[in-house]
């Protein structure tokens, strides 16, 4: 639920909580709406302030590693949370506590227990808190939900989506809560479904309308790891939703070749395939035809590559949302059913470890990393079949564990 917000005039002062790794992309669009007039930042909390190199062109905003004095200090209106998983709670509701809004970035929670605390926590405090799950600012969303509706593919048959990716040994020495399940006694859940390739499971979600926690009637999991770590690297999951869809998602951090993760939506009469990081579409036919489907803002030619689509910025749209009461595009409660999945996950048996001879470690430049013997292609066959791993014939799979969400 959105709050009702007063209308603000002027750049809104924000505060960023975690300026360094994926915080540096926080740091460019900051810079990017300071000047296009839209914000203004004030503080940054890092244990180690940031550098005159690292702050270029943003003057001197105050530095502190007490994220509750930076913002009585500098009078924020927005936080911008880009801290470890599983600190996403404690400092939302500092924000909230302090009447500033949040941009948060995903996981919303590393368990759904914290997430009811977090709900309920923002719960008449009249603060928003955005969840950083980027891909749900593309419009391509809203064109495919046109093209559905519109009987483009017939009727839907179920929803895959694939993603393969490389992360090297050093990605999991970058930060002590890396590839962790907990630490410290804390959850973290720290794994490829629940962090890295979140965005596929989230915008399979929306493109189901399944979004809130009631919509999950089933989860099915196989989990995986190849590299040396509590979390999983190479996993399966399948959702059956409360309409009924049947939804898959593939992913892996072992891939052979690095590709874009992307989501297909199948139907009796074809399909529509979104490769969520480049707002890009493509309607293919059962009749072998393929059209870009635009149905909205687009750029590009209509042709097999697709059409690529605008994209809402999530910080943007939250600061249009505190202007001018502009709905908010990821607000905390439409996470809940992927923080079903993740509570799942988080409840569910430790990924089991590949045995020798299914990966092998490939030297890099910088870390060797592990690949999965044959991952890249098992995963399209999934997004493809809407099959798991063990359906598919990997005789390292083993079938998949079925939770039912309380």
């Amino acid at each position: 639920m959105s709050h009702p917000v007063a209308p603000s005039r002027g750049p809104l002062p924000v505060v960023l909580a975690g300026a360094r790794g994926h915080g540096r992309t926080h740091l460019v669009n900051i810079r990017r709406l300071e000047q296009a007039g839209l914000v203004r930042l004030v503080g940054i909390c890092e244990l180690e302030p940031l550098t005159e190199e690292e702050l270029a062109g943003f003057g001197a905003p105050e530095q502190s590693d007490d994220f509750a004095g930076l913002l009585e200090r500098t009078g924020a209106r927005i936080a911008v949370l880009c801290t470890p998983i599983h600190t996403h709670t404690e400092l939302a509701l500092v924000a909230a506590d302090h009447g500033v809004h949040t941009l948060l970035e995903k996981p919303t929670t590393p368990s759904y227990g914290e997430y009811e605390r977090l709900l309920a926590g923002l719960a008449g405090r009249g603060t928003a808190c955005q969840v950083g799950f980027q891909s749900l600012g593309s419009h391509a969303l809203d064109a495919i939900g046109r093209l559905v509706a519109d009987g483009a593919i017939g009727t839907v048959r179920g929803i895959g989506a694939a993603g393969a990716w490389v992360r090297d040994d050093a990605y999991y020495r970058r930060v002590p809560w890396a590839g962790r399940r907990s630490l410290n006694g804390r959850d973290v859940v720290d794994g490829v479904l629940t962090n890295p390739l979140a965005h596929a499971v989230a915008t399979a979600l929306r493109l189901d309308g399944s979004e809130r926690a009631e919509d999950i009637a089933e989860i099915e999991l196989e989990q995986f790891r190849a590299n040396d770590i509590e979390a999983d690297d190479t996993s399966c999951l399948r959702v059956r939703t409360a309409r009924g869809t049947r939804i898959t998602v593939a992913v892996t951090l072992c891939a052979e070749r690095a590709g874009e993760p992307y989501v297909v939506v199948h139907g009796s009469r074809g399909r529509i395939t979104f490769w969520y990081k480049e707002d890009r579409v493509l309607v293919e036919r059962a009749d072998g035809g393929a059209d870009s489907g635009t149905g909205g803002d687009t750029n590009g030619s209509a042709d097999r590559a697709g059409t690529v689509h605008g994209r809402t910025d999530l910080l943007e749209n939250l600061v249009a949302h505190l202007r001018d009461g502009t709905e908010l595009l990821v607000p905390a409660p439409r996470t809940g059913a992927f923080m079903r999945i993740v509570e799942a996950i988080r409840t569910g048996p430790l990924p089991a470890p590949l045995p020798p001879g299914t990966w092998y470690v490939e030297p890099g430049g910088k870390a060797p990393r592990r690949v999965v013997k044959g991952i890249d292609a098992l995963v399209a066959a999934s997004a493809d079949t809407l099959s798991t791993f063990s359906e598919l014939g990997a005789d390292w799979a083993a079938p998949p564990t079925e939770v039912h969400p309380r």
